[in-house]
């Protein structure tokens, strides 16, 4: 009987990288492209059509990439959103990065409503997020972060965070915010500028043609019991940024900005509770 020794261990963990892109043409799929740990499902909705991104692997860590995209023809309109909460896992060897890039034709419309990302302690995620708008199309992005799992007393004090997101239309950049957080845990509380007590943060922007004219209704929907939250609007743009003690109270002040915004829609089938 032979036996024949395992290979020396080379140090190197295995890593994740997931890539799923699709085009809409008014409710039609054109194209799709799926590789690796992300996948995308377009679940049977009635009207507008939803887009619903997955990534296979359960969460990100060190030299994991992911990448979505939609891309949308004139005159389309389409919901995106993500299955479940991302999770950013400790990552001792240098950053995942996570790239979002989706185009909206003439005239065309999307919601990008991912659900929150969890920042574990000691992750580290480099994520770029953009729209492309041509003229004429507007769209409601969303990007909610927490900082570990309140239920189960998780402390977030090491994190590396680099998020930028953009919105441009006809190529002219018209929204640009950079967030970066970096060992978030030297004792925020006393520190207003590095969150304060808070463990959720989320910014939410919709861009079209009179979107301030919602600035009153949005204001009003502010206040939810354990948010803070606060609202401006301009030149096409309104801007809405919260900060929660936790996951739960920011998601359902989420959801009533959300009725607000969209005017009545239900929120995606997977946010749906």
């Amino acid at each position: 009987m032979f036996h024949t020794p395992c290979p020396p261990r080379s140090g190197r963990m295995q890593r994740s990288h997931g890539e799923a892109a699709l085009c809409l043409d008014r409710g039609r799929l054109g194209r799709l492209r799926q590789q690796g740990s992300a996948k995308a499902f377009l679940p049977a909705i009635a009207d507008v059509p939803e887009v619903v991104f997955l990534n296979t692997s359960g969460g990100l860590t060190s030299g994991d990439t992911l990448a979505y995209r939609v891309d949308l023809a004139a005159g389309t309109r389409a919901i995106a959103t993500t299955q479940t909460a991302e999770r950013a896992y400790r990552a001792e060897a240098g950053p995942a990065h996570v790239t979002v890039a989706h185009h909206v034709g003439a005239g065309g419309w999307i919601d990008w409503l991912p659900q929150e990302t969890i920042l574990f302690q000691g992750s580290d995620l480099r994520r770029e997020t953009s729209v492309a708008l041509e003229a004429d199309a507007g769209c409601v992005m969303l990007e909610a972060l927490v900082l570990g799992r309140a239920a189960r007393g998780e402390e977030v004090t090491q994190l590396r965070l680099s998020d930028r997101r953009r919105i441009t239309r006809a190529g002219r950049p018209v929204y640009l915010e950079p967030l970066a957080l970096d060992s978030a845990g030297r004792d925020r509380s006393h520190q207003p500028a590095l969150l304060g007590p808070a463990r959720a943060l989320a910014s939410l922007v919709m861009c079209a043609q009179a979107a301030q004219d919602a600035l009153a209704a949005v204001r009003a929907r502010l206040g939810m019991a354990g948010v803070e939250g606060a609202a401006s609007g301009f030149d096409g743009k309104l801007v809405v940024r919260l900060l929660a003690g936790d996951g739960w109270p920011l998601r359902r002040q989420i959801l009533a900005l959300l009725d607000v915004l969209r005017r009545g829609a239900p929120p995606p089938r997977v946010w749906q509770i």
